[in-house]
């Protein structure tokens, strides 16, 4: 038994800038109807950032033309936000527009259990702090979820938990700290916790990867309109996962990328701490030599 599912990542509709080819974002979907149409999936997930945002009024006008755009989509959607869709528009704002209800949700499909865990994805600026929030309500419902399972988790959120390297990418590489959330690494003991296997899947950094990290694979979906990894182009990037025993993951269009991985229970050997900090290894190295 095996559920599919086909994905679509940071969108970002609106005029282009820098790296990011929103001109070229509805023309896209179009593309993307036509994918869902003959990808024999269940449903879609939308991983977030659905526009540019530029003002309040700009940002509704924009969120609703996607909108439309998924429209065409002849399967059932779970969406959720991205900072893009957050930095003038409320979640209620987004859950009018599209017409769904933008919390936290678990689903129970074909053995698996999705979780859309949709954390704040705001990022916050002012003098005292600029990035994300991670909210203490969030990592509960997070931590209580994962308890919980009695099947395998696929943990769906538009910011990645893996805290992965960003050398190379264009936007974080100098800019770590946007990549992921602060305090993420509560978030992966709550994932640790699970007695299940379980996969996590995110968009937000605008590449393809895939981490492992305590026996846990994160995978990340490039953009559908980013260009840095492709010369200028839109990726056009259209992903379709399946779950079963095995997971197979299938990014097409210009940057295109293919993964299996059999996620497990086994977790790994906790990292040592600072070298300078463990007694063991401050006792080896103090001890004078004879």
């Amino acid at each position: 038994m095996t559920l599919r599912l086909a994905i679509v990542a940071d969108i970002h509709h609106g005029a282009p800038s820098s790296t990011k080819r929103g001109d070229a974002a509805l023309g896209l979907m179009e593309e993307f109807s036509r994918y869902v149409r003959d990808a024999d999936v269940a449903h879609v997930l939308d991983l977030g950032d659905r526009i540019s945002d530029v003002d309040h009024d700009t940002d509704l006008r924009l969120e609703a033309e996607v909108a439309d755009a998924f429209r065409a989509v002849e399967k059932p959607i779970w969406h959720l936000n991205g900072n893009h869709d957050r930095d003038h528009l409320s979640v209620a704002q987004n859950e009018e527009i599209l017409g769904q209800s933008l919390g936290h949700e678990t689903h129970d499909v074909e053995g698996w259990r999705i979780v859309l865990w949709r954390a704040d994805s705001r990022i916050y600026r002012s003098p005292d702090h600029s990035g994300f929030i991670l909210r203490e309500a969030d990592l509960l419902w997070l931590s209580r979820t994962v308890l919980a399972a009695d099947r395998p988790l696929l943990i769906v959120s538009h910011v990645p938990l893996s805290g992965h390297s960003q050398i190379g990418n264009y936007y974080f590489q100098n800019n770590p700290g946007l990549s992921t959330y602060p305090m993420v690494d509560r978030a992966r003991a709550a994932l640790a916790q699970a007695r299940v296997p379980v996969v996590c899947l995110s968009g937000h950094v605008h590449w393809n990867t895939v981490t492992t990290v305590d026996g846990i694979p994160h995978l990340t979906q490039q953009s559908l309109t980013e260009s840095f990894t492709t010369e200028g182009a839109p990726a056009g990037a259209m992903g379709v996962i399946e779950l079963g025993e095995t997971v197979r993951w299938t990014v097409d269009g210009l940057d295109p990328f293919q993964a299996e991985l059999t996620p497990g229970l086994r977790r790994w050997t906790p990292p040592l701490p600072e070298f300078r900090t463990h007694p063991e290894l401050r006792a080896r190295h103090a001890a004078p030599e004879s």
